[in-house]
């Protein structure tokens, strides 16, 4: 059964700076990118990355756009709402998990920060 180790020997093998937050939170640094977290919840392992605060005008537009971006665009994970931000999330389930699993993840998510945050940003100046 895999466990916590697993992702840690992982986060070495790719290299990966992070800070372990303790109960099964990490908080990865990849390339320029701070706030990717990943963590445990039972037997998933659970990633996210909050992108930016959802701005008050022009959202249809917006969210037309992260619909698009899903599906053109991101392959590992999506994006989504919570509260009152635009967030990247994706979900392993931890037994069948494999490092190069894992890598797509975090790799998919660091692309997306650096090739789409610059499309989506366009929206908050309008906010």
């Amino acid at each position: 059964m895999k466990t916590r180790e697993d992702i840690e020997s992982y986060l070495l093998k790719m290299g990966v700076g992070h800070d372990d937050l303790g109960g099964d939170i990490w908080r990865l640094n990849v390339n320029g990118v701070e706030n990717l977290m990943v963590s445990l919840a039972g037997p998933i392992v659970v990633f996210r990355l909050k992108m930016m605060e959802i701005p008050g005008a022009n959202r249809e537009a917006l969210y037309e756009t992260l619909l698009r971006l899903n599906t053109t665009e991101l392959f590992h994970c999506a994006f989504g709402i919570e509260g009152n931000a635009i967030v990247l999330g994706s979900a392993l389930e931890l037994e069948n998990m494999d490092l190069n699993e894992f890598q797509a993840v975090v790799d998919d998510m660091g692309m997306a920060v650096s090739k789409l945050y610059p499309v989506l940003s366009k929206f908050r100046a309008v906010a």
